[in-house]
């Protein structure tokens, strides 16, 4: 089940997110975030325009997707920066892509022109979601993040609704 976040979630979201820091494949944090430092940017969604949500395996929430405003000016408005994070005990099963249907299925009742997702080139998975959903490699930042000592490159997935 698909259903917009809650405030009650936000705990969830934020577990599953802190989850992935340690794999340095999805993420440029290097340290957990806590739940308090992230109610701002919980509170930037709303479903009208910027949803955040949250796909519920057998009661428990199991991974999230959001859509955030890209580069904060007005004419932007019609394009969304993606971002979607499976818990580690429910991956390959399937969740990325549920999430990600409902991102590009939803996107034009909410204004939304053309998605964009920041990858790290060596996030093999991530890339795939995205290529398997009509994505392009529209750039590519190199070298712009260091996990670990490891300069890493980062692509930009585009694709236009």
């Amino acid at each position: 089940m698909i259903r917009e976040a809650v405030l009650s979630d936000l705990p969830a979201i934020v577990s599953i997110y802190n989850d992935a820091i340690p794999g340095r494949l999805a993420t440029a944090d290097t340290t957990p975030v806590s739940v308090d430092s992230r109610r701002a940017w919980f509170e930037a969604h709303s479903p009208a325009r910027r949803p955040l949500w949250i796909l519920e395996d057998h009661g428990a929430i199991a991974a999230w997707a959001s859509l955030q405003s890209f580069y904060g000016r007005p004419a932007y408005d019609a394009t969304v920066e993606f971002s979607i994070y499976v818990a580690p005990t429910r991956l390959r099963r399937g969740l990325g892509r549920t999430l990600m249907n409902r991102v590009v299925d939803r996107c034009p009742s909410l204004g939304i022109e053309t998605l964009l997702g920041f990858v790290f080139a060596h996030n093999a998975p991530s890339i795939r979601l995205c290529e398997s959903f009509g994505f392009e490699r529209w750039g590519v930042l190199p070298r712009v993040a260091r996990l670990d000592g490891v300069e890493r490159d980062v692509l930009i997935f585009g694709r236009r609704l």
